[in-house]
């Protein structure tokens, strides 16, 4: 399921680009990439980092979450586990699966992942996602996790509320990987 998924990252980023008629040189200007990479990406030539593809999904205006849901399907409240869609991001090798079940009209997006020892994605501070809210509960091992100014570390367990707007850095210098649940809600708070 996780090549599948990976395979249609470069047709979903230019479906939304065009949808706003939106030229890569605007989406260059506005998330701040490149218009060659840009353009790699949405031929499948390249595979984007986290980081790179949450600033074109802002640019773009949405989120990780709702650029990763099929929103052309109509919603089924039960999305199985061998359903769910999974995505591993090529720079960290962290690994992330959509939970909820696409297209059912609710505020809240729930992700599920694993995060490798050393991995560390930043964030930066997106202006879209002003009123958007997340959790991320740790399951397990630990996670030193930064938002806005202000550094925690996370022991299982543990649950920390942050605002989208941001920046955020996930980082787990630990030797055992971390494996958390982000609940994510678009509802203008």
């Amino acid at each position: 399921m996780e090549n599948a998924f990976e395979d249609d990252i470069a047709e979903r980023l230019k479906r939304l680009r065009l949808e706003q008629a939106m030229t890569l040189d605007h989406l260059s200007a506005r998330a701040g990439v490149s218009r060659a990479m840009i353009s790699r990406i949405e031929r499948g030539e390249a595979s984007p980092t986290a980081q790179l593809l949450a600033r074109l999904c802002s640019a773009l205006g949405t989120t990780l979450s709702r650029f990763f849901a099929d929103g052309e399907k109509a919603g089924d409240p039960l999305l199985r586990r061998n359903d769910q869609r999974v995505w591993r991001d090529p720079e960290t090798g962290y690994l992330r699966r959509s939970v909820s079940p696409d297209g059912t009209g609710s505020p809240v997006d729930i992700v599920e992942v694993e995060f490798p020892p050393g991995a560390r994605v930043v964030f930066e501070q997106q202006q879209f996602d002003a009123a958007m809210t997340q959790h991320l509960w740790l399951f397990e091992g630990r996670l030193t996790m930064t938002a806005g100014t202000e550094t925690h570390v996370l022991e299982a367990g543990d649950c920390l509320f942050m605002r989208l707007c941001e920046a955020h850095i996930f980082h787990n210098p630990y030797r055992a990987p971390a494996r958390y649940a982000i609940i994510l809600n678009r509802s203008k708070v």
